[in-house]
């Protein structure tokens, strides 16, 4: 290769490396506009957020709370706000992600890799969902039984929030179990075999998991949070074994 030729290969490749940059710096613009933009929503509706979603599992079970700290509800809101915010522009920054990845996919990539990002939203909110409408009220109805009569349980709200939060979170982590399987079966790194293989092994973590997941000792409340993952775990199996066959179909292609 002559000295020219290296000096244009060179001079392409750091091109390129700058469009790439320029287009990642567009489209972090382009999600903390929509961030900004879904947070002042949020702010706007601060108090039909707080009256009608985070304190809604606690009432439900006539669970007091109080602020113990000198500044508790005033972080407390930009926390409501922010996470509201993520959660209202999730789409849209999702949809920025997609932007900034599909030039760089071939065009059976494209017909799959799209439809990625709306599942993984869907799946999230399922998940949220789930944890918000079952799991929470059962954890807080046996907090508010559980123990003596004689101590008063008033939970601090900031307590009550990170608590709802890290259920919220993991239940919609968990629920991207199926879409997980598809990405990885369909780049060949995961087979159904495989999957049906650490079935027994599966159980056991997740059941594992509910256990730290659920704070009630009682069989019940344990299943209530360990029979969905299972059965996402089995449809993730389903959805490995037709990811696969696309993944085989594309490789004779």
């Amino acid at each position: 290769m002559s000295e020219e030729q290296e000096i244009e290969d060179k001079q392409e490749s750091e091109m390129g490396f700058m469009d790439h940059f320029t287009e990642l710096r567009k489209r972090l613009v382009w999600s903390v506009i929509g961030l900004v933009i879904a947070s002042g929503i949020a702010a706007f509706f601060y108090q039909d957020l707080v009256n009608s979603f985070l304190l809604v599992p606690a009432k439900s079970v006539g669970m007091e709370l109080q602020n113990l700290k000198p500044f508790g509800q005033v972080f407390l809101t930009f926390k409501i706000v922010l996470y509201a915010g993520v959660t209202i522009s999730l789409p849209f920054i999702l949809y920025q992600i997609w932007c900034f990845i599909r030039p760089g996919l071939y065009d059976h990539e494209r017909s799959w890799a799209k439809w990625i990002v709306l599942f993984t939203f869907i799946c999230f909110i399922c998940g949220v969902l789930f944890s918000y409408y079952v799991m929470i009220p059962q954890m807080l109805s046996f907090s508010v039984d559980f123990g003596t009569k004689d101590i008063k349980n008033v939970i601090d709200i900031n307590e009550y929030w990170s608590f709802i939060m890290m259920l919220l979170l993991t239940a919609g982590i968990f629920f991207e179990m199926p879409v997980v399987a598809y990405i990885l079966s369909r780049a060949g790194l995961v087979t159904p075999n495989f999957l049906r293989k650490y079935r027994r092994h599966s159980i056991v973590v997740i059941l594992i998991i509910a256990a730290i997941v659920t704070p009630t000792p009682d069989p019940f409340n344990q299943l209530v949070v360990a029979l969905p993952i299972y059965i996402l775990f089995e449809i993730s199996i389903l959805i490995s074994a037709m990811a696969l066959k696309q993944y085989i179909k594309s490789r004779d292609v």
